[in-house]
């Protein structure tokens, strides 16, 4: 497979309702941008909800499906996080934490029913989040003399580069973003320039 340089996100939190035989799903989804982020929006649910029986969740991060974790919080194990787990990972959607926070009605549902209730919470609150596509790009540094300004210009006009810091000197330096699967065209183009640096910077 080719690598794919992007990935499917929620551009801002959302939230959602389910009701199944007296019991009520809340359902919360965020976009992340790592494992730090859970913490503070779990307790501040938590403080919110002090009187919900669970506070399940489960969250993906990065582009391969590699990164995720999951959490049952009391309800029977593979219930709850892995139905949620399950739908973020079928929506094709990441760097997404996804909470539902159950207040129990008094009739047991099973465990045929708890996975239903956190899947369909689960699916009606990526329903109403914003679904976004974002770009794996490289960060680099590049640093050339002046004359070759033109050259540098060019191949950046031409492979459609974003600029995002520049320096116009006797000595010049350019910041660049270019997407992961443009990379090594890049590269070989700007590398045929003699006498021009280029530095790795990040990838994000």
């Amino acid at each position: 497979m080719l690598f794919d340089d992007t990935y499917k996100t929620i551009s801002a939190p959302a939230e959602a309702i389910f009701r199944d035989r007296g019991s009520k799903f809340l359902a919360f989804a965020y976009p992340i941008a790592g494992e730090a982020d859970i913490k503070p929006i779990l307790i501040k649910l938590r403080s919110e909800h002090p009187k919900a029986n669970h506070h399940c969740w489960a969250m993906r991060l990065g582009i391969d499906r590699s990164v995720f974790r999951i959490n049952d919080d009391g309800e029977p194990s593979g219930t709850a996080g892995r139905p949620i787990l399950n739908t973020l990972l079928s929506k094709d959607i990441t760097n997404t934490l996804v909470i539902v926070v159950r207040y129990f009605g008094g009739t047991l549902l099973g465990v045929p029913g708890l996975i239903n209730a956190y899947k369909t919470a689960t699916e009606m609150v990526l329903l109403e989040a914003t679904v976004i596509e974002k770009t794996i790009n490289d960060i680099y540094n590049i640093t050339f003399d002046y004359p070759q300004m033109n050259d540098v210009m060019r191949i950046i006009k031409e492979e459609q580069l974003q600029v995002l810091d520049q320096r116009s000197e006797l000595n010049c330096a350019i910041r660049f973003s270019v997407r992961k699967t443009q990379v090594e065209v890049v590269m070989s183009r700007l590398n045929k320039l003699s006498g021009i640096k280029i530095k790795y910077d990040y990838s994000g």
